[in-house]
């Protein structure tokens, strides 16, 4: 009965959120422009929830939470990455946009072939965002499982369950389009702030009489679990300073964030945008704290469980209906942003590798099929890497994702302060970069306590320096 009141209520939400979206679309996007990147028109606001809907996802509603009840002080690095990078989209996204705007790009892979003429490059980058984008989808997928599990209170199949819902969101996406997933956004934001804040402020104000009360406990019981460990050591100092810089470099890297750029207004609503999302900073606070709770009510948890922490103080503690709402707010959170992924890895392959590459689906009307089937090829490959790659953390995933996808970077980087990079200079830092990151992540190797996705990011900085034009050379237009 537990579950069916749970599982009905996640139901209704997911279902009544889909409907939501598309009745509140003028129309079913018909073109490449309004499917990939709303017909470039989104204000402050609507631009507001897709970015934050696309960014503070399962992960920031599981992982997080996970991470601070599993390592404590580490999981700080995401609240201070997400700053980053929004201090670096402030003027990176507007120059971005201008060029975006003035040649009708739809891709992040079109900026790289405008800027530096190159379709091998922008083909490349395209793979490469492509299968980037597989483990990020296959992160929400084991959110959703996570989450199933539990309300399904040990009598639901969550695999059969989670198929169902992504093959609803799949569905949606192939449908409605960005804007479809824009709206989609709205309610997902609100679902999960109220949940939030139950799980930050009201756990820990029932158990403990207060937050506060809450965090002498924490470090009566658990005294190291609020600072670093020093220097080299595993998750320490030098990997807390070098996986923000890493993650906070990528932070708009993948393609779902390029179209998101792409579909803004003006370049000022970019801006507000950097100045507004910060405030979603906040939640990360609360979600720390839920996960904090977790540990001292439901300790024992370890690898991968850890993300059902305050879940499954949830299922223990309160009745199925809030249950139902919480996890509604989680699902949510791994469904919509799964959404604007789908349409970001669809539309860089079908634009750049099926379309530039091979001339394959050129006319609008071909670009619109392949995308739409695209996102359904997508879906099933995450289906298939989530089967293999369940048993990985959700934070283990994330970084997963960002060792590859902020590899771009320099590149998009360089296009604006290096005249002298080509496409060649840009093409050898991304190939060096994700040898180096490769190498480290396979083989375990130690590396000064320094994340492989940084190290790696400094090889592809210094090759591309090195093999850019001479500086008397005229540069790549």
């Amino acid at each position: 009965m537990n579950a069916l009141v749970a599982f009905s209520i996640v139901a209704l939400v997911v279902v009544g959120t889909i409907l939501f979206a598309l009745f509140s679309l003028r129309r079913f996007p018909s073109d490449p422009q309004q499917y990939l990147v709303g017909g470039r028109s989104f204000g402050t606001i609507l631009l507001w929830v897709l970015l934050a809907g696309e960014i503070y996802t399962s992960f920031t509603f599981l992982g997080a939470a996970g991470w601070a009840y599993g390592y404590g002080a580490p999981a700080f690095y995401i609240l201070a990455y997400g700053t980053c990078g929004y201090v670096i989209g402030y003027f990176l996204l507007p120059a971005v946009w201008r060029v975006a705007n003035e040649r009708r790009l739809l891709t992040g892979p079109d900026f790289f072939l405008d800027r530096y003429g190159s379709r091998a490059l922008a083909i490349g980058i395209a793979l490469l965002q492509f299968a980037a984008l597989v483990p990020y989808v296959t992160l929400q997928l084991s959110g959703l499982q996570t989450i199933l599990r539990i309300i399904g209170y040990g009598g639901v199949d969550s695999t059969l369950a989670v198929t169902i819902a992504f093959v609803a969101i799949v569905l949606f996406v192939f449908t409605a389009g960005l804007r479809g997933t824009a709206w989609a956004s709205v309610v997902k934001d609100l679902l999960v702030l109220g949940a939030v804040v139950f799980a930050g402020i009201v756990i820990p104000t029932q158990f403990f009489g207060s937050p506060a009360a809450m965090f002498d406990q924490l470090l009566r019981t658990h005294p190291s679990m609020l600072s670093l460990a020093p220097g080299t050591a595993p998750r320490g100092t030098v990997w807390f300073v070098t996986t923000v810089l890493m993650t906070g470099i990528g932070f708009y890297m993948n393609p779902a964030s390029m179209n998101a750029t792409y579909s803004a207004r003006s370049e000022n609503v970019l801006r507000r945008n950097a100045m507004l999302l910060p405030l979603y900073q906040l939640v990360m606070l609360l979600v720390f704290m839920a996960g904090f709770a977790a540990l001292l009510i439901a300790p024992g948890l370890h690898g991968a469980a850890v993300d059902q922490s305050f879940l499954l103080v949830v299922q223990r503690y309160y009745p199925p209906w809030v249950m139902g709402v919480v996890a509604a707010a989680g699902a949510l959170a791994a469904l919509v942003p799964s959404s604007a992924l789908l349409l970001g890895a669809a539309g860089v392959f079908a634009k750049n590798v099926l379309g530039d590459g091979l001339g394959i689906a050129t006319s609008e009307r071909g670009r619109m099929r392949a995308m739409r089937v695209l996102v359904l090829v997508v879906g099933a490959l995450s289906l298939a890497f989530w089967a293999i790659e369940r048993d990985k953390t959700i934070v283990e995933l994330l970084l997963l994702y960002y060792n590859g996808i902020t590899q771009l970077a320099p590149g998009m980087i360089a296009a604006f302060v290096l005249p002298r990079a080509t496409a060649g200079s840009v093409a050898a830092g991304i190939a060096a970069g994700l040898a180096v990151v490769v190498y480290l992540v396979l083989t375990g190797a130690p590396f000064f306590g320094i994340n492989p996705g940084f190290a790696g990011l400094v090889a592809n900085v210094a090759v591309l320096l090195l093999f850019s034009r001479p500086s008397g050379s005229s540069a790549a237009t």
